[in-house]
């Protein structure tokens, strides 16, 4: 039975093998810190965080999240700590909330490797602390216990590591943050809030598996739902023995007005699953609909993977314990016994990833077949490059909901690609990478990766040009070198850019001043409700600049205006998109890493670095490239530009 602690109440461990699992509802750090008999850190060795996530018997989450689960054996902790402090904090400098009092209570929970749980612990009366002590695992007379603490600290990771004795805790909680941030960068965008009442119910082909802890400890029924979003009281993913409805909707998501009805699904014949129609999801229109629909696939396939990676890691500490279980009795190791032991554990665990490895197949071929409905669906703005919508292309007279920025997908599935759409006006500028990353062909050199990058760039700013309306998108670039005139050449030739590509320090400096000086008087306007005071050849369309080659040509004053229309530019419709290598930007030091971090990195090939902080995954980023030998950009291009000069006629 759970024991639900309150603040200062102790409970004790049964066993030292054991998951912490953390639900708050928003991205947040998760760490734990070893403390001796004198509750001191001795130094920076033991602290696991997301830049150093594992410790002797230790491991804790390598970036931030909504939901993390770290493990624990108490075992293999050496023998000089006597505490080991979950921790729990706030990202500094990513624009979230900066205090737990803005966030739900968080939830703490000690589980058994088989997903029972031990204790839990929700903490209350947070208000100004972006840090908390959440728990302590501690020994007592040669067993563990825990303690619900729920200290919180107003100053942050310094202060609470300050706290704990840690001589070097200043320098360690900034290393923390930078880590954090820099995961946060390269974090997928949240999806648009959606309600209870619109939750995604499909119907499984087969009978639903237990959540986790409902296997007895000799079942070989692993669990199948899906293990990591959830908030305390939340139902489970799967409706029991019998089967029947799945609800894969993420949790935690609320919408404000009911839709209209939405096409549904037709009747599926008994034993079978009901065919995907595109649009099922909510929405006042069909744009909206599709939109939801795509948000939707894209959590079925995040929640389905982790179940099924949960699934494989429970069948692996399975076999790990009997294993061991079988090795600890010197009986057992003598004849054929042991033997017969190992086979029979062997044998278990391939049965429980087995049947983990159909569930997902079940649920990976039902997306499948609701993408192959879905994509030839879209809207221009949401399609590929290679939709045949691009060759009825008009100019639109609204601007859209969203955007499609490249595709994603997961290893399990490569084939399955989802879109990756990000809400108009963008939120956040763009940082196209053109260094090496893991995904990078190693032979690839440094002119093609920036060739690639730089073609990258295009194709995301004609896509923008094509899906707002005539003269309500303007692109600048910025070009120092003048090494970007090939990639460009579809902008320049079809005429879309009020002005040339500047080059030189005087082109830099006029182009920064002009959108700088553009960003102080709407900002003013705005502040002051006299929007109608704006001089009248301020052009009021929403603005891009595209920064080739960074930091060539660029001085301190130049990076303080980039860094300034990264922070202030996008609230009043000025966007920045960066093509540039970090490696090659890393001689600013500190002062370019607020603008690395304001910006969402996006790669020219394919890369799994874009973070999940919702259950931890790292996607596969594809960028919207069009196909090889295809002139459907520059056909677009040429549209744009007439409609532009015809006034969107």
């Amino acid at each position: 039975m759970t024991a639900e602690l309150v603040r200062g109440q102790n409970h004790p461990l049964p066993e030292t093998r054991l998951e912490i699992r953390v639900s708050v509802g928003k991205p947040i750090v998760a760490g734990v810190t070893l403390s001796d008999d004198q509750g001191k850190v001795r130094g920076t060795d033991w602290v696991a965080h997301p830049g150093s996530p594992t410790l002797p018997g230790l491991e804790v989450p390598r970036q931030a999240a909504a939901d993390h689960r770290l493990a624990v054996d108490l075992g293999a902790v050496p023998e000089a700590v006597h505490r080991v402090n979950v921790l729990l904090a706030l990202p500094v400098g990513v624009g979230g909330p900066v205090s737990f009092g803005a966030l739900a209570a968080p939830f703490v929970a000690v589980t058994g490797l088989d997903g029972s749980e031990v204790a839990s612990y929700t903490i209350t009366d947070l208000d100004a602390e972006s840090a908390v002590v959440a728990l302590e695992l501690y020994r007592r007379q040669d067993a563990w216990k825990v303690r619900a603490v729920g200290q919180g600290y107003a100053g942050g990771l310094a202060d609470m590591l300050t706290d704990q004795g840690l001589p070097q805790a200043r320098e360690l909680a900034g290393s923390i943050n930078e880590a954090v941030a820099q995961g946060l960068a390269r974090s997928v965008a949240a999806p648009p809030p959606r309600s209870s009442d619109d939750a995604r119910v499909r119907t499984a082909g087969q009978t639903a598996a237990p959540g986790p802890g409902a296997p007895g400890p000799d079942s070989t029924a692993a669990p199948q739902a899906a293990p990591a979003p959830h908030q305390p009281g939340d139902a489970s993913a799967a409706t029991g023995a019998t089967g029947g409805p799945v609800n894969y909707t993420h949790p935690s998501r609320q919408t404000s007005a009911p839709p209209p009805p939405a096409p549904t699904a037709a009747p599926a014949e008994p034993g079978k699953a009901a065919q995907p129609v595109a649009g099922d999801a909510t929405g006042w229109s069909m744009e909206e609909r599709l939109y939801n629909q795509v948000w939707g696939m894209f959590e079925d396939l995040a929640r389905t993977t982790a179940a099924y990676r949960s699934a494989v890691d429970f069948a692996e500490s399975r076999m790990d314990q009997e294993l061991d279980k079988v090795l600890s009795d010197p009986r057992s190791r003598i004849g054929d016994t042991g033997d017969v032991a190992r086979e029979a554990a062997r044998a278990k665990h391939g049965l429980l990833v087995d049947r983990a490895r159909a569930a997902l197949d079940r649920d990976l071929g039902q997306l499948a077949a609701e993408s192959e409905v879905v994509e030839p669906a879209l809207p221009m703005a949401y399609a590929g490059w290679d939709s045949p919508v691009w060759h009825a292309y008009r100019t639109p007279m609204e601007i859209p909901m969203a955007v499609r920025l490249g595709d994603l997908h997961l290893p399990e599935r490569p084939d399955l690609h989802i879109p990756m759409l990000v809400r108009l006006p963008l939120e956040r500028g763009l940082w196209i990478d053109s260094g090496r990353s893991s995904g990078t062909d190693s032979l690839a050199d440094t002119d093609e990766l920036r060739r690639l990058a730089m073609d990258s760039a295009v194709a995301h700013a004609a896509r923008l040009l094509a899906v707002y309306p005539a003269g309500e998108f303007t692109v600048h670039v910025i070009d120092a070198a003048g090494s970007a005139a090939g990639a460009l050449s579809p902008l320049v030739t079809a005429g879309v850019l009020d002005e040339a590509p500047a080059a030189g320090a005087a082109g830099v400096s006029a182009v920064l001043a002009k959108l700088t000086q553009r960003v102080d008087l709407v900002q003013m306007a705005i502040r002051a409700g006299a929007a109608d005071a704006l001089p009248p050849d301020l052009d009021t369309a929403e603005q891009l600049l595209i920064v080739n080659d960074f930091p060539h040509g660029f001085d301190d004053r130049a990076v303080t205006q980039l860094r300034y229309l990264a922070d202030e530019g996008p609230a009043v419709g000025v966007h920045l998109m960066m093509v540039a290598d970090r490696e090659d930007a890393a001689e600013y030091g500190p002062l370019l890493d607020p603008l690395w971090r304001a910006l969402l990195r996006l790669t020219p090939v394919a890369d799994d670095h874009l973070a999940d902080p919702w259950v931890g995954h790292a996607w596969t980023y594809e960028p919207p490239m069009t196909p090889p030998g295809s002139r459907v950009l520059q056909q677009v291009l040429d549209q744009v530009a007439r409609a532009r000069r015809t006034g969107g006629r």
